[in-house]
């Protein structure tokens, strides 16, 4: 097994009080091809300036080679870093720019005296130590024969090369790439991941790369560190991580989903769109899992023939193949088939075990930490909600004053009582109406599953999330209140007594 090269433990990162990354820790092994992959937001621009010493944890360690670098400064690490904005000197030729780095390092040389002693200095490269480098680097990106052109008359592409060539040409131990095909375009990009994978090949360091497009992560990639919210989602090879999600949100965000709530109804047996069907993964009699069925692994059939029957609702012209949606029932189904099939036109579907993929629910209920107000209302996730406070004492009412009576006529002023709140998924909804809810906050996350949305809508100021169920279709980034029926807000006493 190849050595660790980095290591990171425990690592947390404010932003003031923000909480940008929550207590990862992972390894990339000497030699490898990792990315981080994850939305806009989710901390892995971050982690990688920490690696590169931009930025220092809050707490926590980063190991190299087993030594805390954690509050070393960059220039006493042995990485270089390779920007979305490549950041080159446009008053300098391609030569100049490689070399500029160059220029400015002393290295250490050994001389003998007259007497026999040895001694070393400190002193900067030769022209020809020099010369010799970025020859080398521009080899390696092909770039040879471009050492005197401007930077201004490159292309795109051939100015990310320069900016590789410039960080390589210090001979890192570790290449960190920060969306470094961000700014080209779609051919230039496929034609660059090639180019980058070859280049890890043959300098044989390692690359620790950024980016948010998963077919980049998976085309180029050894091992992909998939994050959301600051916090580790799964770490695995490309292949592992496509065909084995850890959660809702891998399977949504990398690649093409069919998502649906199921239930285990036998060994090997899983129920989903009201059908029983064969699977691999074991899980307990009766519990709930979610279901993913990837859309490639979806075979059309006769409608006699089919596991599941529908009609086809859209047919999209993908290139390689059409994405086909079938309704079946309340459901909607993706298919991805290389065979078209006409709207309207009855089909029906099937998968084999090996294509359903089981996963216990990220989300079964929402659950926080409230306080009674005097007005007997909860308050909780940045908001105030109408509750029934008699569930926290059976048997009990409120007289004229809104006190507690309990059964034994014993009266209670629950103003500050400390409660445990819980609030289904589905007893949740949103309004565009600021005012209507109890408290407000932004659409985060939407993922499709089968005949719902399952929508994060988070508060400003605490940060709380609220997970719901929806018919509705909202977009990320709305503005929109939580409304919470008072009889289905749950309520149970923390270990403290009321306040008498």
């Amino acid at each position: 097994m190849a050595e660790k090269i980095i290591e990171l433990k425990n690592v947390t990162k404010y932003f003031d009080d923000n909480l940008v990354i929550d207590n990862i820790s992972f390894y990339v092994k000497k030699g490898e091809f990792i990315t981080f992959l994850g939305p806009s937001g989710c901390g892995k621009t971050t982690t990688l300036r920490m690696i590169a010493g931009f930025d220092l944890p809050t707490s926590g360690q980063i190991l190299l080679n087993g030594k805390d670098v954690s509050q070393l400064p960059p220039n006493k690490r042995p990485v270089n870093t390779v920007f979305q904005r490549y950041a080159l000197f446009p008053h300098l030729n391609v030569f100049e720019n490689i070399a500029f780095g160059l220029r400015c390092k002393k290295v250490e040389n050994t001389y003998e005296n007259s007497k026999g002693e040895r001694y070393t200095k400190r002193e900067r490269l030769s022209k020809k130590e020099i010369s010799e480098k970025v020859k080398k680097a521009l080899e390696i990106v092909d770039l040879e024969g471009f050492e005197k052109r401007s930077i201004s008359t490159l292309s795109g592409g051939q100015q990310q090369r320069v900016a590789i060539a410039r960080a390589i040409v210090n001979e890192p131990e570790i290449l960190l790439l920060d969306e470094p095909l961000g700014a080209l375009d779609l051919k230039m990009r496929k034609e660059m991941q090639i180019e980058l994978k070859e280049i890890h090949r043959r300098l044989g360091i390692t690359f620790i790369y950024v980016t948010h497009d998963q077919e980049e992560a998976l085309t180029m990639s050894d091992t992909i560190v998939v994050m959301a919210d600051g916090v580790v989602q799964q770490i695995g090879t490309p292949k592992g991580i496509y065909d084995e999600p850890a959660n809702t949100f891998v399977a949504d965000f990398i690649g093409e989903s069919n998502i649906f709530n199921g239930k285990v109804v036998g060994e090997k047996q899983v129920k989903f769109c009201g059908k029983t069907f064969a699977c691999l993964d074991e899980f307990g009699l009766n519990e709930i899992v979610d279901v993913v069925v990837r859309p490639e692994d979806l075979k059309m059939c006769a409608p006699e023939e089919g596991m599941l029957k529908g009609e086809v609702l859209s047919v999209v012209f993908k290139g390689i193949h059409y994405e086909i949606t079938v309704q079946v029932g309340k459901y909607e189904i993706v298919v991805q088939s290389t065979e078209s099939r006409e709207i309207g036109e009855k089909i029906g579907l099937c998968v084999s075990p090996d294509g359903i993929h089981l996963m216990k629910p990220r989300y079964t209920s929402n659950v926080f930490d409230g306080v009674i107000t005097k007005r007997n209302t909860v308050e909780f996730a940045d908001g105030e909600f109408d509750c029934d406070v008699t569930q926290l004492y059976p048997g009990s009412r409120l007289d004229e004053e809104d006190y507690l009576i309990t059964a034994a006529g014993e009266k209670i002023d629950l103003t500050g009582v400390e409660v445990r709140v819980e609030v289904g998924l589905s007893d949740i909804s949103i309004s565009d109406d600021a005012e209507a809810g109890g408290t407000t906050g932004h659409i985060i996350s939407i993922i499709y599953k089968g005949d719902h949305y399952r929508l994060i809508v988070r508060t400003e100021e605490e940060e709380e999330d609220f997970v719901l169920s929806t018919d509705d279709l909202w977009n990320e980034n709305d503005f929109v209140s939580v409304i919470i029926p008072k009889d289905k807000i749950k309520l149970t006493l923390k270990n403290q007594e009321a306040k008498k």
